[in-house]
């Protein structure tokens, strides 16, 4: 009998897949595993959806250029300089096909997004993992020679912020394009948007699925030098976003103070959650993105606190690889859904 893994190359068959976030079908579980924005979108968003969906007989824009347009216009920069992708993963994707070859090198500090691995692999490129600790990136991050370079700021699990000058130190020595993810920056407090201009080589990545509570759309934008786009959009798909997620993301942005609203909820909960963990006796780290990553080695390990909280209700992130075994990730929730966390944790 034929198996799977006889049909597909021998390189996908090697392979070990990404593997999101738990999506539970639970309603009754406080879902803080998976970063999503507590808040609903801006009320513009689901009024463009409704108008666009009279005209789904007729393909999208290719690139998009309604959403580049006010993308450009929102962000300081060229509509030439913006790439529209479905969700940022897909931008992720689009780099590693256009950027690499086989035995080509991907580097990037761990830990970070899976996710990078993962497409790495299944293009045929060399991974290079460097541990990260701190703050500071791995000085050998720059001896890496790598095609391409992942830089997840704010990073996930940790929610580490990398500084602005470091970045840009690191991207002045890399040889190939650096790519700066950033997520979830919108729950911080700097981005690579205002270095970019000076770093032909950088690619600043942004989703709307965090801070403009858009996760179920797949909708994200990267940012780059004219001549670095015009060539990425040579790989991606002819009509890779669809003419409701256009429409969205246009609304989203001219909402931009409902964006901002939200953020500001989501880091007032991040500040008291985290002084409550603290005074708790759990270590936790600084974060500038909308969850926390709490290091639970002075309660049982993050195992233990992960299935207490999941017998509670209360579904949280739990990574089973080194490094991070002796914590748990939790997302930024309402105030109610974090004090039912609380609950839990300050009884382990």
């Amino acid at each position: 009998m034929t198996r799977g893994k006889d049909l597909v190359s021998p390189r996908t068959a090697a392979m070990q897949g990404y593997v999101p976030g738990e999506q539970p079908s639970d309603a009754r579980l406080v879902k803080l595993n998976t970063n999503e924005n507590p808040y609903a979108c801006s009320p513009l968003v689901a009024e463009a959806i409704q108008a666009e969906a009279r005209r789904l007989h007729l393909y999208p824009s290719p690139c998009a250029d309604a959403l580049r347009r006010k993308a450009a216009q929102i962000y300081g920069v060229r509509e030439d300089q913006v790439l529209v992708g479905n969700g940022s993963d897909e931008l992720l994707s689009i780099l590693v096909r256009a950027c690499t070859q086989p035995g080509d090198a991907v580097a990037y500090p761990v830990p970070t997004y899976s996710l990078y691995r993962t497409l790495a692999e299944a293009a045929g490129a060399r991974t290079i993992e460097l541990p990260w600790q701190g703050q500071a990136l791995p000085a050998s991050l720059a001896e890496a020679d790598a095609r391409l370079t992942f830089l997840c700021s704010p990073n996930s699990p940790t929610g580490l912020a990398l500084p602005l000058d470091e970045i840009a130190a690191f991207t002045r020595q890399a040889r190939g394009v650096v790519v700066v993810d950033e997520a979830y920056v919108d729950f911080g407090d700097a981005t690579a948007l205002s270095i970019l201009q000076q770093h032909p080589n950088m690619m600043v990545l942004r989703t709307f699925s965090k801070s403009f509570s858009l996760a179920g759309l797949r909708l994200g934008l990267g940012f780059a030098h004219a001549e670095l786009v015009e060539e990425l959009v040579k790989i991606k798909d002819s009509y890779n976003v669809s003419r409701l997620a256009i429409a969205a993301g246009v609304a989203a942005l001219e909402d931009y103070d409902w964006m901002r609203s939200n953020v500001a909820r989501v880091r007032a909960t991040r500040a008291r959650v985290t002084a409550r963990l603290r005074a708790a006796g759990y270590g936790v780290r600084d974060s500038s993105a909308n969850f926390l990553w709490i290091d639970c080695s002075a309660h049982g390990g993050g195992k233990a606190i992960y299935e207490r909280l999941r017998q509670a209700s209360v579904l949280v992130r739990f990574f089973d690889q080194e490094g991070l075994r002796e914590g748990i990730r939790i997302s930024i929730g309402t105030d109610d859904q974090m004090d039912r966390a609380l609950s839990v944790l300050a009884a382990a």
